[in-house]
């Protein structure tokens, strides 16, 4: 199985340096997360994509592969194609109706060809023949550019063409450890588990902090779900989760200050035992899950008490949005976890 691997658009604005550096990334972490179905995978870059080659013909390790590329953070969507030298309009259409002329029998379709190198053929004439004669030779029933039941797609780069089985979409963003690391402060509650894949999602290497106040069951519940948060989406990074006892702090507060300065103090706390822990990561950036307003301890006056107890850079990526809106955007973006089943999980 062969796979052209699209980057994230905004990798190819970047300056030559910098994209080249990322693409590298993008390889390196492919070859990572994907080593353990198949040792000897090949992962080939160029300017705006990568190709990666597979030996493997097993459906369920190939489906596999499909899978966790299309939850790794750098990749906008890849393709699934079969390669071939590049030959002239009859050849391209002799591999067109090798890969589709079964399928466009009675079907509305239509051919969209991409194009790079120099041929004496534009995309549109390579279109305007393959579709002709597929429609005379298939006994298709008509072509339609804007509503086909079947795209007849394929790529020519150079002097090699590509015929497209099947696009997959994956979560976009930049490749993990391509930028920096950061340290998300992990409650147990959803906010902090979308703000974590937010912060995955754009690249930036997340390692976990959670400061139990629940006991070891609440503690194996968070772990299961930062465990789950790394080996869909980060698993190409090492990371670490670091558990800070904080029932004995919880227990002070509650002794001795106001119930209405209880949920400020706790926060500020927690950033002050984070902000040790990421010094000795060597760390700079700590994530949390607050959105504004969300509770008491989020309004603007009260988080401003809260980031002064730091001198880190304090990255909210949920700090606009509602609970609804963080449960629609993770489902949009593949995440597999409502809030209900991750508050149970979480105890």
């Amino acid at each position: 199985m062969k796979l052209i691997v699209k980057v994230f658009p905004e990798i190819t604005i970047k300056s030559r340096p910098v994209r080249k550096q990322f693409i590298r990334q993008l390889a390196k972490n492919i070859r990572t997360v994907l080593r353990d179905l198949d040792p000897a995978l090949v992962v080939g870059g160029v300017w705006d994509n990568l190709e990666v080659e597979t030996k493997v013909s097993e459906p369920k390790a190939l489906l596999e592969m499909t899978e966790r590329l299309s939850c790794m953070p750098g990749i906008a969507h890849f393709l699934q194609v079969a390669e071939y030298p590049l030959g002239d309009m009859d050849d391209i259409l002799a591999k067109c109706k090798k890969h589709f002329g079964d399928l466009l029998v009675g079907k509305v379709f239509s051919v969209r060809c991409k194009r790079a190198g120099r041929h004496t053929f534009s995309s549109m004439d390579v279109e305007k023949y393959v579709g002709s004669q597929l429609r005379q030779q298939c006994g298709a029933a008509g072509i339609s550019l804007k509503a086909p039941e079947i795209e007849v797609r394929m790529e020519i780069r150079d002097q090699r063409l590509f015929v497209i089985h099947s696009q997959h979409n994956s979560i976009g963003g930049y490749p993990l450890g391509a930028l920096e690391q950061t340290l998300v402060l992990m409650s147990g509650g959803f906010d902090s588990t979308v703000a974590a894949y937010q912060i995955m999602r754009r690249g930036l290497m997340s390692h976990f902090c959670f400061f139990n106040l629940g006991g070891r069951a609440h503690e194996l519940g968070v772990m299961e779900v930062a465990h789950f948060l790394w080996k869909k989406y980060g698993s190409s990074q090492r990371v670490l989760f670091v558990s800070v006892p904080f029932e004995e702090v919880l227990g002070e507060i509650l002794e001795k200050v106001d119930n209405s300065h209880m949920g400020v103090v706790l926060k500020r706390m927690m950033l002050r035992a984070a902000s040790s822990i990421a010094d000795r990561l060597e760390i700079d950036v700590l994530v949390t899950g607050e959105a504004i307003s969300q509770v008491a301890s989020q309004t603007l006056p009260n988080l401003s008490l809260i980031d002064a107890a730091t001198d880190k850079l304090v990255l909210r990526p949920l700090i606009a949005f509602i609970s609804k809106t963080s449960s629609i955007r993770l489902t949009r973006s593949g995440l597999p976890i409502s809030p209900s089943t991750c508050l149970n999980i979480a105890g």
